[in-house]
């Protein structure tokens, strides 16, 4: 198992090159596979798609792009695959090259081929992907946090393996904190990573749902949504002090974090001990008003 993890911490190909990888390794044989380590051309019906991918999507122009370099210029570097069976392989890397050869209307693709049980999968695909220049930020905190739960690695080891800072790998790892519509919005671009830490300074959902509106809506700058955070704070801490009403109980809590994201708006559910109670959701003008009430089929 050590040695597994030193050749982690030195990327993908060091993985690859290690033997306890080869198809036809087996301890103790000197039988070998004259396959393995050269490259071999697949039929593209033969290959699956990595279950353990971590990039859920793929730019459609650029995929296209990528077809036209194919069809002109060939595959230039190899996939990775693992066998899975006679005439069977899975993906371990270069999905993106093996979509793109499927629309460039190849039968078949240059690919190594090695095996690796599904733990070594989780952690080749993930390292492969964390290292890309593409991934957008929520695509990086999942495999961050994959990484680290399926690999069982704590955040100090998690930032050795990729040669990042500690600091960093938790700020990715804390943007899945944020309500799914943030989070959205973060994947989309329509927010950046600097807004999205200053809606962290907040830690009341409902409330980060009303600063990303305010980011949207206002245009507001990093250094806008940073002085709100900061402004919340405060109120926060002086209505605690006023002795202001109890916190829900965690089953509550989740209701109203459902129901901040479903309508976008800072809802409260306000409950009294006997079990009655009410939900106030706020809208800012007609045209806000208008939008919940699409939502509710009204």
């Amino acid at each position: 198992m050590s040695n597994k993890k030193s050749v982690l911490g030195r990327g993908l190909s060091a993985l690859l090159e290690n033997a306890e990888t080869d198809v036809t390794h087996q301890s103790g044989s000197e039988t070998r596979d004259p396959i393995v380590g050269s490259v071999a051309m697949i039929s593209l019906d033969q290959i699956e798609a990595n279950p353990f991918q971590p990039r859920s999507e793929f730019e459609a122009e650029a995929l296209a792009e990528l077809s036209i370099s194919i069809q002109q210029q060939g595959i230039i570097q190899p996939i990775t695959v693992r066998k899975l069976g006679y005439d069977k392989y899975q993906i371990i890397s270069g999905e993106r090259r093996f979509r793109a050869s499927q629309m460039a209307g190849l039968k078949s693709i240059p690919a190594y081929i090695r095996i690796a049980n599904d733990q070594g999968m989780v952690e080749m695909a993930l390292v492969e992907n964390i290292q890309r220049r593409d991934l957008n930020a929520i695509e990086v905190a999942i495999s961050y946090k994959r990484l680290i739960d399926e690999c069982s690695l704590t955040q100090e080891e998690m930032s050795e393996r990729i040669g990042k800072s500690r600091s960093s790998v938790a700020n990715f790892i804390r943007l899945l904190k944020l309500p799914p519509v943030i989070q959205a919005a973060i994947r989309d671009e329509k927010i950046s990573m600097g807004h999205a830490r200053a809606i962290l300074g907040v830690d009341d959902p409902a409330a980060q749902i009303q600063m990303f509106r305010e980011i949207t809506e206002q245009n507001l700058n990093v250094r806008d949504v940073e002085n709100r955070a900061r402004q919340y704070g405060k109120q926060s801490k002086s209505k605690k002090n006023k002795g202001g009403k109890e916190e829900l109980n965690f089953e509550f809590s989740k209701i109203q974090n459902i129901l901040c994201s479903h309508f976008e708006a800072k809802v409260k559910l306000l409950r009294n001990k006997n079990g009655s109670g009410k939900i106030v959701i706020p809208f800012e003008n007609d045209s806000d008003l208008n939008r919940i009430l699409d939502q509710l089929n009204y």
